[in-house]
């Protein structure tokens, strides 16, 4: 990730695979999303550049969606503790505090991690810029219920909105 955000004329004076390197990883080990946003450039702006990276993924086939999802680690999870989260994912949780969890706050994350993935086969994605810790357990707890198919829906309107969070964090206004 660029130091400073670039600005949009940067950004649409890359050619397609250094457009691909700079932004092939704000959907979470997904490249391909980046790949399909680069044709829709020039953008006019950061809104129509994040619009372009959720259209292909809204546009992207059934497998597709779920391999992007499944490529999400889970939130205060094995992966954060290791310390093999992507840059930007450990950024975002320990702006939520996942990273400052109690024993027993953990335990609970564990739990419900593991309990969430056995019922749907996928990680639990939530957008945690601006939320804390117990934001996240509601939300954890209120959609653990959910129908599988609902969720899959949820999951990617979540995994839409750290792309855009990512995009704005990268590229100026």
């Amino acid at each position: 990730m660029p130091e400073d955000p670039m600005t949009l004329d940067q950004v649409n004076a890359l050619d397609r695979d250094d457009f691909v390197a700079v932004f092939g990883d704000v959907a979470e080990h997904s490249p391909w999303v980046a790949e399909h946003a680069a044709i829709r450039r020039p953008f006019i702006d950061r809104e129509a550049m994040a619009e372009a990276f959720i259209d292909a993924i809204f546009d992207a086939g059934e497998a597709e969606k779920l391999a992007l999802v499944r490529a999400h680690p889970d939130l205060a999870g094995r992966t954060a503790v290791s310390g093999h989260l992507a840059e930007e994912s450990k950024r975002e949780q320990a702006g939520a505090g996942l990273d400052k969890l109690t024993a027993e706050e953990f335990a609970r994350f564990t739990e419900l991690n593991d309990a969430y993935r056995a019922r749907f086969q996928f990680p639990f994605i939530l957008a945690v810029k601006g939320a804390d810790r117990h934001q996240i357990l509601q939300s954890f707890q209120k959609r653990i219920g959910s129908d599988p198919e609902a969720e899959l829906a949820m999951a990617i309107r979540q995994v839409a909105r750290i792309v855009t969070f990512r995009i704005e964090d990268r590229v100026a206004a």
